[in-house]
């Protein structure tokens, strides 16, 4: 005769769940095989898995996708670089820039003539001085001097416009050399096409800014992206660079032409060895910049130069 069904029984017989003891449970995790109660698995691709498998596996998945990324794997812009959303290059630039800002003017003892500082007067691009005297820090130096405010205040909200997003689709090294390239550009253009003699000397981030202009048309050409905005800002800052005196015409100019031309170095650059073609590509400019600002030293005689008392104020003068 056959004994009717004991639940109670057949309950006691089942293992306690994992983490509760008290909860009998036929299931178990398809991971650890661990029994566990309905409340402490969670649906996975193959089966269900107890809340601690579904942790260590997130955790574990998580560390083999930076080492992915780590190793040079994962999606790239058009430039070859990982995405992302860093703008740690393009914050130091502008830091740097209004920190040298505020040196000068403590140096000057006021906010608009800071160009009296001896920190200006030692970093501006004078022909002169950097052909003739030899001092060649000011072809960089003078990128980071700014005359007054609204100079500044200018171009470090155009370098925060453009610099951002420039920065995360090139990456930080390609970015670093799309400006500082461009910069040098533009101090070499003031000195093969300029006045050596011009005062009070050329300064400010818009060689490098009109790099990043020049680096913005290239891209727009290349992805086929609407122009309109493009041509509305290429528009503006050629009315700013030919319609308000005392503007770097030269120096906005060899910035716009040099950053163009690294960005085609980037942009263009063979998707096999990409990045040694890249390199090769912008050294191969900086080399040309490098060979045309010595052959332009090479023609202009040795000068010496010294500070000078003027009425309206002391100057670095070199004859």
């Amino acid at each position: 005769m056959n004994q009717p069904p004991n639940p109670a029984a057949e309950q006691a017989a089942l293992p306690g769940c994992w983490w509760h003891p008290n909860r009998p449970t036929g299931l178990s995790c398809s991971r650890c095989g661990r029994p566990a109660c309905p409340d402490c698995l969670r649906e996975a691709p193959v089966g269900f898995q107890c809340t601690d498998c579904v942790h260590a596996g997130g955790q574990e998945q998580r560390r083999q996708q930076r080492g992915y990324q780590e190793a040079g794997f994962g999606q790239r812009t058009v430039f070859g670089a990982r995405l992302s959303q860093s703008v740690l290059v393009t914050q130091v630039i502008l830091a740097v820039n209004v920190l040298v800002f505020l040196l000068t003017v403590v140096q000057a003892g006021s906010l608009t003539d800071n160009e009296l500082a001896p920190a200006f007067q030692y970093g501006a691009l004078y022909g002169d001085a950097t052909l003739g005297h030899g001092e060649w820090w000011r072809i960089l130096t003078n990128g980071f001097l700014h005359y007054g405010p609204i100079h500044i205040a200018v171009n470090m909200f155009s370098l925060w416009m453009m610099g951002r997003s420039l920065e995360q689709v090139t990456g930080r090294g390609r970015y670093l050399a799309l400006y500082f390239v461009s910069m040098l550009g533009a101090s070499a253009s003031v000195l093969l096409f300029g006045d050596p003699a011009g005062y009070p000397g050329t300064a400010g981030a818009s060689g490098a800014l009109f790099g990043l202009m020049g680096a913005y048309a290239v891209t727009v050409v290349k992805l086929r992206l609407n122009p309109t905005g493009l041509i509305i800002t290429l528009a503006l800052n050629a009315f700013i660079t030919f319609g308000i005196p005392g503007i770097s015409i030269f120096g906005h100019i060899g910035g716009l032409v040099t950053g163009a031309l690294v960005t085609v170095a980037l942009l263009y650059a063979p998707e096999v060895g990409q990045v040694r073609w890249q390199a090769i590509g912008i050294a191969i400019i900086t080399v040309a910049i490098i060979g045309l600002i010595v052959y332009r030293g090479s023609q202009f005689p040795p000068e010496t130069c010294r500070f000078v008392q003027f009425p309206f104020g002391r100057y670095y003068v070199c004859a």
